[in-house]
Formats: structure tokens, sequence, C-alpha cells
């Protein structure tokens, strides 16, 4: 059960750092992620299908995600669309898009294909003990994810990204045009978002039109709990940090919910209302937190 825990809490990280980007960095509220996540399953999957390599499979999902991200951006940019419409209309989209990449149908199976998982699996099968094979590669790829996030955002236009998300008309005075801005980190939101989709396509054994329903409300769930357990910080490091431990206590709560919740009668069904109600909470004790004035003796 702990395995499973965080090897869920690490496939589902790397979409968090994609929404991490998206809503924290850029502040720009994007939900296309409920579309870009089954894009990149659905990518990876038929690349599979076709006999495609798993990690030039893996790119293309990224590709896909990107190109996604991209759209709702120009859409945004360029129509003067407000942000959350823009995503609600590519998200949409993405549906149709999805189900013709699978072919027409809405769910296909990869059980009998060569996928990264099986290859890593069968590569490292007595070098490290079977239960903890997977999590030990998604912690690898997980922490390589993160540590070129850090890279990117210590770069001129990672920390471009992050000004404008803060002072967009400082960057505007600076003579940097934040459509490129949005379009790029959109972007590579996005294309996480996907990348997090192809591995849990393979983790799961299936592309499903349907993955990506409410996922950016876990993605959300998870960065707020990051942000609410540990210290407050404005070091990307740190922050990063935040967005993948906050999904592996996510879905931690989400893996007790589902093997425990029969004990209090609950259905896979309630597993959103447990999802809306942590966010509210979360939001209360946030506020609670910033309303909170230190004790002072008087003199």
């Amino acid at each position: 059960m702990i395995e499973g825990i965080f090897v869920e809490g690490l496939i589902y990280g790397i979409m968090v750092l994609g929404v991490f980007i998206s809503f924290r960095v850029l502040d720009f509220p994007d939900l296309t992620v409920d579309g870009s996540f089954p894009l990149g399953a659905a990518l990876m999957v038929q690349c599979l299908v076709m006999g495609m390599n798993g990690w030039l499979a893996l790119l293309v999902a990224f590709a896909g995600g990107v190109l996604a991200g991209v759209v709702t951006a120009l859409i945004h940019n360029h129509l003067r669309v407000p942000n959350l419409l823009a995503g609600i209309l590519t998200m949409t989209m993405l549906y149709s898009v999805n189900i013709r990449i699978l072919g027409n149908r809405a769910n296909v199976p990869i059980l009998d294909q060569p996928t990264i998982l099986k290859q890593v699996t069968e590569k490292f099968t007595g070098i490290i003990p079977d239960d903890y094979i997977l999590l030990v590669f998604f912690l690898v790829v997980a922490l390589v994810v993160k540590v070129l996030l850090d890279l990117f955002f210590r770069t001129d236009l990672g920390m471009t990204l992050g000004a404008m998300g803060n002072n967009e008309q400082m960057v505007i005075s600076q003579g940097v045009n934040p459509k490129t801005l949005k379009t790029i980190g959109v972007g590579l939101s996005n294309g996480l978002v996907a990348v997090s989709g192809a591995f849990a396509a393979q983790y799961l054994g299936f592309a499903d039109v349907g993955l990506g329903q409410g996922i950016i409300v876990s993605g959300l769930a998870s960065v707020m709990i990051g942000e609410f357990l540990v210290l407050k910080s404005n070091r990307i490091g740190v922050l990063t940090f935040c967005a993948l431990a906050g999904s592996i206590c996510f879905y931690a709560v989400m893996y007790v919910g589902r093997f425990y919740g029969y004990v209090i009668h609950m259905t896979p069904s309630d597993l959103n209302l447990i999802k809306g109600v942590l966010i509210i909470v979360l939001l209360v004790l946030t506020q609670a937190k910033k309303l909170k004035v230190p004790f002072k003796v008087a003199k």
C-alpha cells in the first residue's frame, strides 16, 4: 500500500508541477489540464500500439501537451478570450481529438504492449526488489523533472516568466512581450501534464478519454497541500518540492479513501466530493493562517 501511494503520488506529481507553473508561476488559471492529461495518455498508447519506441512515444506525448497549451495561449492572447474560457474551449475540443487519436474508441488497453515500465521492470528484476522497482524509477523521474525545472527557472527566461506572474506591467516596461511568455509557460505546463498522463496510462494499462476528469482539482489540491504543510518560501527549489510533497499527501488521502471508505459506506463516486471538501478545508485553513495575529504580552 505504501509503495502504491508513493508511485501514484510521483506519477501525478509531474502533473502537479505543470499545474504549479500555470497557477502559481504564471497566475494563469488553465483548465486545459483536464484535456491534455488524457491527450498524453492517448498519444502514448497509440504510439505503442503502432510499434514506436516507448521513450520516443513519451516525447510525442510531451509535444502534444505543449501544442494543446499553445492553442489555449493563442486563443487567450489573440482572440482576447479570458484565460478560463480559453482553457475550457481547448479542453472541450481535446475530448474529440483524444477519441480520434484512440481510433474512435473511448478506451484502449496496452496490457500486451512493451511499455517503458515493463522494460524497466525486466531490466532491474533481481537488482532491486520487485515491489520497489517502479517506486525507485518514478522517484528518479520526478527528481529529474524537478531539477530541470529548477534550472530552467534560474535562467533569464525562467526568471522573466516568474516576474510576469507577479507583475506583468513590469515585464512589459522591460520590452518583453507577455504574450510570448504566456505561450511558452502554458505550453510547458501542459507538456508536463501530458507526460504525467502518458506514465499514468502505462501504469494503469490503458488510455481512456475520461482519465482527465477532475484532474485539475487534484492538481490544485496537491499544490495547496504542499504550500500548507511546508514553510512558505520564494525559492523555486522549495516550491517544486512542495508540489511533489503535496501530490504524495493528496494521493495518500485518496488511496486511504478507496481502500477503507467502505467502513463509512463510501463509493468511488464519492471521491470527487472528498476532493472538493479537501480544497474548501485547505482554503479555510489558509485564510485562518493569514489572519492569525501573533499574541503579544501587554506591558
